[in-house]
């Protein structure tokens, strides 16, 4: 992703105009600036949605996450605006997919019992299962297997956006949602968050190669899925079964120490 930034000293204008001032017009410059940020996580977040999610409404909640983020942003910290604004667009985004309850409760019970057979399994074996040793342990066949993988492939996509299943009765929760900003959060709280990143890493270098490439490309490159296709020389589909396990994979390693951490924090 590479848009043209604003001068520097320019925004800097715009920004002090409308903190101190109030500018309405220097607000509608930041909005168009930075709408083209809300574009491409809309566009990201769209592949593979089902057929009734429209970009152009995951647009419109992107750009209230962004006027959000513009209210709420804070010049004393030091940030940067499109780092702190880009996880506010997307948070806009998921709140909102989330609430169309677009994914049929068959599903989310469908991934979750994928989820819960990797990690068990893979505890098990102590390495990465291979698709026909998950089958066999769910005790279905290879084909089906692969069907079940297709229909959750589109819960996934925002499956990373640190969303995690907590408890028995598929509530969902978000750790990001459930702390404090950074800047004020305790020693402790900065402690757990680290050790939820030292286990996401693990949990990536970990992943069969193929996987883990997969996710490079797209999380890290900003590629889409057909981009990615090309390059492994596999179809889209097939990038998406890859990118589907891997997330199952990683998720059914962090859902637990999701689980301690907002356990830990309610009791804070």
């Amino acid at each position: 992703m590479r848009y043209k930034e604003l001068d520097p000293k320019v925004e800097k204008k715009l920004w002090e105009d409308y903190k101190a001032n109030g500018s309405l017009s220097a607000r509608e410059k930041l909005i168009i600036n930075y709408a083209p940020t809300v574009k491409y996580i809309a566009s990201r977040l769209a592949m593979g949605m089902p057929s009734n999610v429209e970009l152009d409404d995951l647009v419109s909640y992107g750009i209230m996450g962004l006027i959000d983020a513009i209210e709420k942003f804070d010049l004393s910290r030091g940030f940067k605006f499109r780092t702190y604004a880009t996880q506010r667009i997307r948070g806009a985004i998921l709140d909102e997919i989330r609430q169309m309850d677009w994914a049929p409760r068959s599903v989310r019970q469908k991934a979750r019992q994928l989820e819960n057979s990797y990690k068990e399994l893979e505890s098990k074996l102590g390495r990465s299962a291979m698709d026909h040793e998950v089958a066999e342990y769910m005790g279905i066949s290879l084909d089906e297997f692969h069907t079940m993988i297709s229909k959750v492939a589109v819960t996934s996509l925002i499956s990373l956006d640190n969303v995690f299943s907590i408890g028995k009765d598929d509530d969902e929760v978000s750790v990001y949602d459930a702390v404090e900003d950074s800047d004020s959060a305790q020693p402790s709280e900065i402690v757990e968050r680290q050790n939820m990143i030292d286990i996401l890493s693990k949990s990536i270098e970990e992943l069969p190669e193929r996987e883990r490439l997969v996710l490079t490309l797209y999380y890290y490159e900003e590629m889409n899925l057909k981009e990615i296709g090309q390059v492994l020389g596999v179809t889209e589909s097939r990038v998406s079964q890859l990118h589907t396990k891997a997330v199952l994979r990683m998720r059914s390693k962090l859902a637990p120490v999701a689980e301690d951490f907002i356990e830990e924090l309610g009791r804070k």
